[in-house]
């Protein structure tokens, strides 16, 4: 699984995918951290996630949308279903790499963290919750973009198919106050106040762990027709 890390990893930082999604998304939390944070003077870190949450709808589908849907279309499908390292291991090394780029991009948002210590002394528990809860709803994310990927060879449907279930999420307690538990940025809004959401992280990592199940056995059936 090692190798496909690796492998994977220096696909997103040797084309500029890697970049485009790091870059878009400190664009956008610099966006944010001005108009939630600093044009208030606080030092309320935790305000600028509250809006990039949002954004993760539309860069997660960056890391995820070519993920197994490229390999299909260019027909290097079929090296993965002979290569001596099973579905499982390829399966989670592409969903870590995915998830160690998000990383990356978090460990960034610290130099707005930085600049806030300078001018005052932001709640470091709420801080660290915050950033936990935020890696949390990114994992989740990543794991459905992942099965997207995995049911089409076309990378602009997986990222729509990813875009426009993640905006259904959205408006679910909309419909019924008892679907608020399944909706994955509803799920977020505990973090910021600085909880350690057990429930929430409970269901984040069943979602997750679903959407990463199921990938497996799409590509396990895929494999077996061939």
């Amino acid at each position: 699984m090692w190798a496909i890390i690796k492998k994977e990893v220096k696909s997103y930082f040797l084309t500029p995918i890697g970049y485009v999604f790091i870059g878009l998304f400190l664009a956008m939390c610099s966006v944010f951290f001005y108009l939630d944070v600093i044009q208030y003077g606080s030092v309320q870190f935790e305000y600028m996630y509250y809006s990039a949450a949002t954004i993760l709808t539309f860069i997660i589908p960056i890391l995820t949308m070519r993920m197994f849907a490229e390999e299909r279309k260019n027909g290097t499908e079929q090296l993965l279903f002979t290569s001596p390292r099973s579905i499982t291991s390829i399966v989670f090394g592409k969903f870590l790499s995915a998830a160690f780029v998000m990383l990356i991009a978090e460990l960034f948002t610290l130099v707005y963290l930085a600049i806030l210590f300078y001018f005052g002394t932001p709640h470091i528990q709420t801080v660290l919750t915050t950033i936990l809860g935020f890696f949390m709803l990114s994992l989740a994310y990543i794991s459905f973009g992942m099965f997207a990927s995995s049911i089409t060879e076309n990378q602009i449907i997986a990222g729509v198919v990813t875009i426009g279930f993640f905006i259904i999420t959205w408006f679910l307690p909309n419909f019924s106050t008892e679907l608020t538990s399944f909706s994955l940025i509803n799920m977020f809004n505990k973090f910021p106040s600085g909880l350690i959401a057990l429930e929430e992280i409970a269901m984040y990592l069943t979602f997750t762990a679903l959407f990463i199940i199921l990938t497996i056995i799409v590509l396990q059936r895929k494999k077996s027709i061939k």
